[in-house]
């Protein structure tokens, strides 16, 4: 069975995708790349991975640094799984930038060199927002690029990070 849960967050309107299970979507409603889901195949009901989300993202939108991370369970490709696994290691209220992330990879690889535009496809399809934080992720220049959700809404969670750190 397939579940989904509405979530109303101070930057919009949020949906929750999983099973009884894990949590394997979380998106704004009007993000880019959000996923096409039929909704009749799904029961809005209120499961144990979305009881955990919901206290997680109350806790981030209340300034606090969520204690307890809900079960999420991702589906993509393995480089973009490996790129969403380093967007985990990104601790609350500090950047990184696109160049970075693909040196890890690299490293990880055993490869030269990992194309930033290549993470950013990767960053920008992470199925899970905020929890695993793509909006920390920044342009080599320090400026704020390419969140699916929208640069206001980056802009607005990295100033909430800061302000709590």
């Amino acid at each position: 069975m397939n579940y989904k849960y509405t979530y109303e967050s101070p930057l919009g309107t949020m949906i929750m995708l999983g099973t009884l299970t894990y949590l394997t979507d979380l998106f704004f409603v009007d993000e880019a790349h959000a996923p096409s889901y039929d909704d009749a195949e799904y029961i809005e009901q209120k499961t144990g991975p979305f009881e955990v989300t919901i206290m997680w993202l109350d806790q981030y939108f209340k300034g606090q640094k969520p204690f307890i991370t809900p079960p999420i369970q991702l589906e993509g490709t393995e480089f973009r799984k490996s790129v969403w696994s380093v967007l985990q290691t990104i601790p609350y209220g500090e950047t990184t930038t696109y160049g970075d992330i693909g040196k890890q990879i690299a490293e990880k690889q055993g490869i030269d060199k990992m194309s930033a535009q290549a993470v950013g496809g990767a960053v920008g399809h992470n199925p899970i927002s905020i929890i695993i934080p793509c909006h920390r992720v920044i342009g080599s220049n320090g400026k704020l690029t390419g969140y699916a959700g929208g640069i206001e809404r980056k802009k607005y969670m990295l100033d909430l990070e800061a302000k709590h750190k």
